[in-house]
């Protein structure tokens, strides 16, 4: 979910600027995307990242460069939309489960790789990273989750911005990023 996170992130960031000013957030956008692309590209490139390793690290390593690609992309199309068309909304939340899934796999196969530290370090270390910001990313989308389905299940319990009520209220009013895309 690490990579469905960062798209997220920009774009409901984005949506605290006005609309002219949305080209300059842009860049930073395409700025971090580059500084999370490039210690992946310099793993791939490393030739101890081509020794042995019992855990295929680096096909996994490939997938979530092809994934910060991908979530590079939704980021720069969701800040420039404005209102997004549901057919991009689906592909999006596609794309988290895409995500989802690789950060699982990233998770199971960095923690069965243990010996892959003595032979190829850098790989190995970074893929825990990848592992820990993916579970990360997992927990705050299960509990912003958690809040939806408690307000769909009693309508208005946690945020009804008509009536100003709910546990939500209070972050929401000052953050209103917080609640969906």
């Amino acid at each position: 979910m690490l990579h469905y996170c960062l798209a997220h992130t920009a774009h409901h960031l984005s949506r605290w600027l006005p609309k002219h000013d949305r080209l300059k957030f842009q860049i930073i956008v395409v700025t971090f995307v580059t500084i999370v692309l490039v210690p992946q590209l310099y793993v791939l490139i490393r030739p101890k990242s081509a020794r042995f390793c019992q855990q295929p690290l680096l096909g996994n390593l490939t997938c979530s460069i092809a994934l910060t690609f991908m979530a590079s992309g939704f980021a720069v199309v969701l800040t420039l939309k404005d209102p997004i068309p549901q057919a991009l909304k689906a592909a999006f939340h596609a794309f988290g489960v895409a995500s989802f899934t690789a950060g699982l796999c990233t998770t199971v196969l960095t923690a069965s790789a243990a010996p892959c530290a003595k032979t190829t370090p850098e790989l190995y270390y970074l893929s825990l990273m990848l592992s820990v910001g993916s579970m990360l990313a997992t927990g705050f989308f299960l509990a912003m989750g958690g809040f939806w389905a408690a307000n769909q299940l009693c309508p208005g319990s946690v945020l009804n911005l008509r009536s100003r009520t709910g546990v939500c209220l209070e972050p929401v009013s000052s953050c209103s990023c917080l609640w969906h895309i």
